[in-house]
This record gives C-alpha cells, structure tokens and sequence, in this order.
C-alpha cells in the first residue's frame, strides 16, 4: 500500500486528492495545523464522507524540525504541498504571513523530503497567478513570470525552489502550475463561490445584492476534481517536470455571474453590483492557459465545463441554505 502525505488536506484541494488517492488503495496522511476551529476544520472532508479514513499528523509548514519528524514518522512514497495563504486579497495585508507560509513553508518541505525522505515524489501547488501582466497570450510552461501580487511572489519563490531542489539535489520534484479551479468545496471568500452563493441567497430571499469587484477580469476556470487528477498523473512520470493544468477557455467574471443567476431564473444585471472596495491594488486581467504539454505528456484534460461547474456549485449553495432555514 503506497503511502501519500497531504499538506492542506482540509482544503478544497485536499480533500478532492484525499478522496482520489483513497480510491486508488493509498494510505493517506494529512498534515493538520491544529487550530480553535478544530470541530470544523474537516468540513470538506466530511462532506466528501471520508473524514475518518485519513490519518492527520500535527504539522505546521513555518517549523521544519516538525516537518522532518513527520517525514521520518510517515516514510511517504508520495508528498503533495497543496497548503498555502491561498487568498490574493489577503496577501496584500498579510504580505509577511503570505511569504513565510506560502513560499518559506514550500522551501521547509523540499528541505524536510531531502532529509528525511529522498526517495518520495514530491509535488508543489504552483499557481497561474505568477504569470500575473501576461507577457504572452496564452501562458505555458515558458511563458515568462510577472506576479501582481504578495501571494504570487510567493507562489514563484516555492515553484523555483522545487526546480532548484529537482536539479541540485535529483528530487523527484514536480510543479502543477494551475489555473482557477473550484468546486461546492471552495472556499466562500474566492470569486466563483462569493458569486454562487450570491445566486443561491438572493433566490431564496437571504440577500438583495451581491457586491463584488472587477467583473471585467478573465480567467481560464476547471473543476477542482479534473486537476487533483493532474496532481496525481505528474508523479507518475518516470522523469519529474512542470505542467500547466488549464481548460484553455477564459471567461469574465460577469459572464460566470449570468450563469450562475440564469440557472436559478434570475437576471444577474439586477442584483449584482460594483463595490470599490473589492478592488485589488494590482489586478491581473486575464489568464488563459495552455495545457498542450499536460494533454501529451500525461494524457490529461479537462472533463468538466464552466458551465456544468457552476451549476453544481449553485445546487450545492441552495441546498446548503435550505437546509439552514429548516
């Protein structure tokens, strides 16, 4: 039974690839920064019904004696570092935080694997919020890097460094550089849930409006489960390597507000409005990705639309409001 340890199991990420790997006869670790929210913490775990069939480790991602431990504990075939500051809004009044946890603590797992765990694939979230002001068209994996915000330094600081660690050290090491991907497990502050939720509150009379920011801004979108595959399928290579993980489709903010409004009968032009103060300082306009590579050397794609996405993402937010006002 191969083992896999998971950082940032309880997020929307980790409790998809939990759910993958689980169904593939691993043994799954998570690595549980323990927290006063502890009772709630593995809500996405619960909701997927495989809470209790993964073993949470204390961990923390800013202490690396702990990491190491952990590695020496566990002896993983597999480590997946999906956990970061993962909010672009947040980062830029938590600029410190976002680096030390979401670049300092890549570079304290790359670290702890090569001590304690050579042998074990390594995998790093990367994000395609480092290509930030586009330098081409459609981004690939030579598309040059211009990050726009604290959490995309970040995000480039820990996808170098597992470059760095691949050729210096002979790692294992992998990057998934992924664009948006969401899912009902996404977290309420990100725009695709703020925007499903919106529609689901205002259907059901919980809200008159929806407040939201630049509705002009473009991004290539998938389904949460199409990418943990990807995560999965890179480590399987004989050769480790970076892959964009993208649909190759970009859409507006304000047309995933009209779908998401159209599907529970509403006009998305009456409720939806503008609000400065959900204006980033530096925002990133579009994002359209090139996934060429992940199609040939992998085989992946995409399975899941936009559309068939948001719709579930919908049905998910009224259900869970309905089962509030019960």
């Amino acid at each position: 039974m191969r083992k896999a340890l998971i950082t940032g199991v309880t997020g929307q990420d980790g409790a998809y690839l939990s759910q993958l790997l689980l169904d593939k006869g691993y043994e799954v670790y998570g690595l549980l920064r323990r927290s006063a929210s502890a009772e709630v913490i593995d809500e996405r775990l619960r909701w997927l019904g495989i809470a209790g069939r993964i073993r949470m480790v204390d961990g923390n991602l800013t202490d690396l004696s702990n990491l190491i431990r952990t590695m020496q504990e566990v002896q993983p075939d597999e480590v997946y570092n999906l956990a970061a500051q993962s909010f672009v809004k947040t980062s830029w009044s938590q600029p410190l935080l976002t680096g030390n946890v979401t670049g300092g603590g890549a570079h304290n797992m790359l670290e702890a694997v090569r001590i304690a765990a050579p042998g074990a694939r390594f995998y790093q979230a990367s994000s395609s919020e480092m290509y930030g002001r586009i330098q081409e068209a459609r981004q690939s994996e030579t598309t040059p890097f211009y990050p726009r915000s604290p959490y995309a330094v970040a995000k480039l600081y820990a996808h170098w460094m597992t470059v760095n660690y691949r050729e210096s050290f002979g790692l294992h090491a992998s990057s998934g550089i992924l664009f948006n991907h969401e899912s009902p497990l996404r977290g309420i502050e990100f725009v695709t849930r703020k925007v499903t939720d919106g529609a689901a509150r205002i259907k059901l009379g919980l809200a008159s409006e929806l407040p939201m920011g630049n509705l002009d801004a473009t991004r290539d979108w998938g389904h949460a489960r199409d990418y943990v595959r990807a995560m999965w399928m890179m480590l399987q290579q004989d050769t480790p390597d970076d892959y964009v993980v993208a649909t190759g489709r970009t859409v507006s903010v304000r047309d995933m507000c009209r779908i998401a409004f159209a599907h529970v009968g509403l006009n998305y032009e009456d409720f939806v409005k503008v609000d400065p103060q959900f204006l980033r300082p530096a925002e990133v306009d579009v994002l359209l990705g090139d996934p060429t590579k992940a199609r040939e050397k992998l085989g992946w794609e995409a399975s899941v639309s936009l559309e068939e996405m948001i719709v579930e993402m919908v049905d998910a937010d009224l259900a869970r409001h309905r089962a509030r006002m019960r």
